[in-house]
């Protein structure tokens, strides 16, 4: 998960001064649509070739296949010196990191350059999953995964180039089957319903005028109605970020370790898992002196080793389209 703002701006932070929400009052946004490719090896995955498994072990075969991806978000800015504004849509700061989510949101910036930056985020928790994911010789079926997300970041924190970023989730699984055929107290050790609170934290280098490096830390705990569910994790990331011209870069990579709380029932350890993943994203403003129009690149990678080898996974995006900024 702006061409208003480059990808180097992520705050809106230049050197020691802090530039307003936006340059204009009123409406500003930017709207783009991308194709591409995706390829997921996940048991996880509901994808109709995935409807199938065999065995509780390992993924098997990789679902792949074509993509559209429009993105896009709109901003009303007003107040003394353009200090208020709401928003919708997906950042720019998440594209440019890997997270793709809708987000509804207000933002005020005090005189410190501090910005207070309050949103929800409703479809982020919201999917389909497999009733019962352990169900091999037969298809699976499919259900409803619904929740939201309430965020609330604060960036340039007393004037600094320090920000904090915490949020609370809900997700709720509407046909809960996980474990249908064993005993019903192991069954309810592996119900997915949860509330989570994540916490992260950064600081943005600046190398030079063209160059930012923004190393992150985070925190997670997940607290599920089954306890094999429920889990605590710790993550770091690094980006990049990088302006030449009218080219953009941002290139990041992080590690995340998640340690479960209970036994589980079919295999008979507590889960624990380690993911990498790298994400890239590249943008080419004023493509063919077009004012306003960017060409964008998207490209994405991660990898998740469990030690239950049922709940390892492997996905890759690659995406290339056109932004427009108005």
């Amino acid at each position: 998960m702006k061409l208003q703002y480059s990808l180097l701006a992520l705050a809106a932070i230049s050197g020691s001064s802090f530039a307003q929400l936006s340059d204009t009052a009123g409406f500003s946004g930017e709207v783009s649509v991308s194709t591409g490719f995706y390829s997921t090896e996940s048991n996880l995955n509901t994808n109709d070739d995935n409807k199938q498994i065999d065995s509780l072990g390992a993924p098997s075969d990789s679902v792949s296949g074509g993509l559209i991806l429009p993105l896009g978000n709109v901003a009303y800015t007003f107040g003394n010196g353009l200090n208020q504004q709401f928003y919708a849509g997906t950042s720019r700061d998440d594209i440019a990191t890997g997270t793709l989510a809708f987000e509804l949101g207000y933002k005020y910036q005090l005189a410190s350059g501090m910005i207070i930056n309050a949103s929800m985020l409703p479809t982020i928790m919201s999917g389909e999953v497999w009733a019962d994911p352990f169900v091999t010789g037969a298809d699976r079926k499919t259900t409803d995964e619904d929740g939201n997300a309430y965020r609330l970041k604060i960036e340039n924190i007393a004037g600094s180039k320090f920000s904090v970023d915490m949020a609370y989730a809900t997700k709720d699984v509407e046909n809960e089957k996980s474990g249908s055929v064993i005993a019903p107290m192991e069954m309810d050790s592996l119900r997915r319903d949860s509330n989570a609170f994540i916490f992260k934290t950064d600081y943005k280098l600046f190398l030079d005028q063209q160059t930012i490096l923004t190393p992150r830390l985070s925190y997670i705990s997940s607290d599920a109605d089954g306890d094999a569910n429920s889990f605590t994790g710790y993550g770091a990331e690094l980006s990049y970020f990088k302006l030449l011209d009218r080219h953009q870069f941002a290139l990041t990579g992080s590690f995340k370790t998640r340690d479960y709380d209970a036994n589980h029932a079919y295999f008979n350890k507590t889960r624990q898992d380690d993911e990498f993943s790298l994400f890239a994203a590249y943008e080419y403003e004023n493509i063919m002196d077009w004012q306003d129009w960017s060409l964008i690149s998207l490209v994405g990678f991660s990898n998740s080793d469990s030690n239950i080898n049922f709940y390892d996974q492997k996905n890759y995006i690659m995406s290339v389209g056109m932004n427009y900024h108005f």
